[in-house]
């Protein structure tokens, strides 16, 4: 297990610095009115971990906050509204507002499914998949970005889990020529608005559990 969670933060620091886009850290947790939880995440969008913290309002709502290190990598705000639950399963929509070099807002639609069975002494894992629309009203060219696609995550232990998707750009109409006119740079071009690898997303996050005050 411990080459394996090391396998994938290896993963996510490969991945660094191949796009300026941010999106949230969702927990596989239903939320509880007044918890809130606590962790930082590792990303391939951001190029230093984000803490973040989760708050729930009730037992279908909880709001997050995100702070990049620096902060104009990372930050963000978001919502999430539990639509559907029934036994091992839940819906849930998260509305989010990300800053960043792109910054953009992110309307995903997440299924999750906990695990029948448990390891003795263990939580059951969850495993998740979404989909996500991401619009970028103005990006580092000041062009803008409608993307939509598809992610998959997973508990992949007590406190930590993965996250990986893939998000095309639907309002790419420009042409090769029109392109190479506008970026000013080959390493602009690669992280602009209108770069593929904006398009990726990968992160590792580590849940920290509820605040100290709340555990007592």
């Amino acid at each position: 297990m411990m080459a394996k969670n090391l396998s994938i933060l290896l993963i996510s620091v490969v991945l660094w610095c191949i796009g300026c886009a941010s999106h949230p850290t969702v927990i596989p947790k239903e939320p509880r009115k007044g918890v809130t939880n606590m962790g930082f995440t590792l990303s391939a969008e951001n190029l230093f971990p984000a803490i973040w913290m989760r708050r729930g309002l009730n037992r279908y709502t909880d709001v997050g906050f995100r702070l990049g290190i620096p902060p104009w990598y990372g930050t963000g705000v978001d919502i999430n509204r539990t639509l559907f639950r029934k036994g091992r399963k839940w819906d849930t929509l998260n509305l989010a507002y990300n800053f960043s070099p792109n910054s953009s807002y992110d309307f995903t639609y997440y299924k999750f499914k906990r695990a029948r069975k448990a390891k003795k002494g263990k939580s059951p894992g969850v495993n998740w998949v979404g989909a996500r629309s991401m619009v970028i009203p103005k990006g580092m060219l000041g062009g803008q970005s409608l993307r939509f696609g598809m992610l998959y995550g997973r508990k992949v232990g007590e406190k930590m889990g993965v996250e990986f998707g893939y998000f095309h750009n639907l309002s790419s109409t420009t042409s090769d020529d029109e392109e190479s006119e506008s970026y000013p740079s080959d390493f602009v071009k690669n992280i602009s608005e209108h770069s593929a690898r904006v398009g990726y997303s990968f992160q590792v996050f580590y849940d920290l559990g509820q605040t100290k005050k709340q555990k007592k």
